[in-house]
């Protein structure tokens, strides 16, 4: 019998010298994100650092810091959205905006690395555009922000879709079945009225 390596007989799946796909970087991206949950690990046993609010330094007498991250994908990007509970004061701090920044960019900084400890390959992840961010109260104690960043996703060897050939391919297909009409469309076999 066959020794099995990693599971499989063979030492795993064969990868072909082709290009990734988009599935195998979302399923990588996936898989990263899977592993940093509130209180993960590393293999050295230290706490995994995103750069979220909550891995700072805190007195004992202070709540539990709630905030936390996504992704999901968009097409060819990926959006990073982050929530967290907030204070009036801190929302009317002049550097608000660019501390949430911060920390959307920060989650995106660990997603590279950790993308490169997993895959072995490059991930890039370019800014489209300014995070978006909404707060909101519950009460006048309470309040929350939302914020998400979209960053367009690309990687080592990722093949990117040829959009303009689609259409293209749709277009002469149809403009083929306008010019067969009625008389030259094949039969089809289960029709049984008699025209």
């Amino acid at each position: 019998m066959e020794e099995k390596k990693d599971g499989y007989p063979d030492g795993g799946p064969k990868r072909s010298l082709k290009m990734a796909s988009v599935m195998d970087v979302i399923a990588g991206i996936s898989q990263v994100v899977a592993q940093t949950y509130d209180g993960a690990l590393d293999e050295n046993g230290e706490p995994i650092k995103v750069g979220l609010k909550r891995e700072e330094e805190y007195e004992i007498t202070d709540k539990r810091i709630i905030d936390g991250f996504k992704v999901k994908f968009h097409g060819e990007n990926l959006v990073i959205s982050y929530q967290s509970e907030v204070s009036m004061k801190e929302v009317h701090d002049k550097n608000f905006k660019s501390e949430i920044a911060a920390r959307i960019s920060n989650v995106a900084s660990y997603l590279k690395k950790e993308y490169r400890k997993l895959k072995g390959e490059s991930l890039s992840l370019g800014e489209v555009d300014e995070p978006s961010m909404v707060v909101q109260a519950t009460s006048r104690h309470r309040s929350w922000v939302q914020a998400k960043g979209t960053y367009s996703l690309s990687a080592e060897g990722l093949e990117s879709p040829d959009a303009a050939a689609e259409p293209e391919k749709l277009d002469n297909a149809v403009k083929k079945f306008i010019e067969m009409g009625r008389d030259q469309a094949p039969k089809l076999q289960n029709v049984t009225r008699k025209e």
